[in-house]
């Protein structure tokens, strides 16, 4: 039960903060919240929310002491990276190359896999030792910038399971060593590996940063606009385990355990309970509706509305937000307003579904 009265007056005259992924749009609205967005988006985990979630309440946090996050293009912290100097080696080595018009990455095409087999992985991989990353100095350099009020989630960019694989042997091989019976023991060797890695990067992050952070984000995307990349059984066996232990992990800190995973995949949603996620935004092509009727009281859903009229009416475009909050909204089984359906996301239609989840 929410243990501040909706006031009216939090809503009069709002902030703006400009959405740099939609610049046409007139920006986030900043209303006079109850409290901080971090406390109210930390709350939700524990069915207490003051208000449903829609993207104002957390800030990335990807430093560049790591590595992935340079190779990748992909630094967010307290001073601007120059984007001239994104690619490069991530963390075990892979090359990246950086292309600044599509604002993405991938490893470098001129270059062969580390291997294609992973049996050999043990001869061939060089795992990094985080303890030589600048911790120190990265914490006084972003101690201003993690002390916004809001729940700040450092992301797990290239994390452990799939996405790593790739990296190291390309799609193909990656894909073959899943159902490979002469791979699957030193497949599971090198996820354990991966994944000890990464419960490291989490205990010095909690170490360094402190209160500064209130979760990860961890990226392995699991599927194409269609269809899964693996069978439901194969994510079960491979992943599943080894994603446990990390989501263990990051809540044994007393942080949140966010997945981002692309693709046509709830079909596996299960598998992403099972592993322990708490929260994760599928992308639009699943239906986020349905994942939040019905696993919404296992796992925090990012949901897509239903889309908003061009020609809507500010007044429809409010009732249309307070709809939103009506179907997909209590603190026992909250959801967030999906990023993917952003252009919903209208002045009015925000406010509506703004003041609906507080009164609610």
């Amino acid at each position: 039960m929410s243990q501040f009265s909706f006031d009216p007056r939090e809503t009069t005259n709002p902030g703006l903060l400009p959405n740099p992924f939609f610049p046409e749009s007139p920006g986030t609205p900043i209303y006079k919240f109850p409290e901080t967005c971090r406390k109210s988006y930390e709350d939700m985990f524990r069915g207490k929310a003051e208000w449903l979630p829609y993207g104002i309440e957390t800030t990335v946090f990807s430093p560049r002491i790591v590595p992935d996050n340079i190779a990748r293009g992909f630094v967010i912290e307290s001073k601007p990276y120059d984007v001239e100097k994104y690619g490069g080696p991530d963390m075990f080595g892979v090359k990246w190359v950086y292309v600044p018009m599509d604002a993405g990455s991938m490893e470098d095409p001129n270059i062969p896999p580390l291997m294609d087999d992973v049996n050999d992985w043990k001869n061939i991989l060089k795992f990094p030792d985080i303890e030589e990353w600048d911790w120190e100095g990265s914490a006084k350099e972003n101690a201003r910038y993690l002390d916004n009020g809001k729940a700040n989630m450092f992301w797990l960019l290239n994390g452990a399971g799939f996405e790593r694989l790739i990296s190291f042997m390309g799609f193909q091989d990656a894909a073959v060593a899943l159902i490979d019976d002469d791979q699957t023991d030193a497949l599971k060797e090198l996820l354990q590996a991966t994944t000890d890695l990464a419960i490291r990067i989490v205990n010095k992050a909690c170490d360094t940063y402190g209160d500064g952070i209130s979760g990860f984000t961890y990226h392995d995307d699991w599927g194409s606009q269609r269809d899964p990349f693996f069978s439901h059984d194969v994510a079960e066996d491979i992943f599943v385990p080894y994603m446990k232990q990390l989501t263990d992990a990051i809540k044994a800190r007393g942080k949140i355990a966010d997945l981002h995973s692309c693709g046509h995949i709830e079909s596996q949603i299960d598998n992403i309970i099972k592993a322990g996620w708490q929260s994760w935004t599928p992308m639009p092509m699943n239906d986020t509706q349905k994942l939040y009727r019905d696993y919404g009281d296992r796992i925090v859903i990012g949901v897509c509305g239903d889309p908003v009229p061009k020609d809507a009416s500010p007044e429809l475009q409010y009732q249309m937000g307070a709809e939103f909050a009506k179907k997909f909204y209590t603190p026992a089984k909250p959801s967030t307003a999906s990023l993917y359906s952003a252009t919903n996301m209208t002045l009015e239609y925000t406010r509506g579904m703004y003041e609906t989840s507080r009164q609610i």
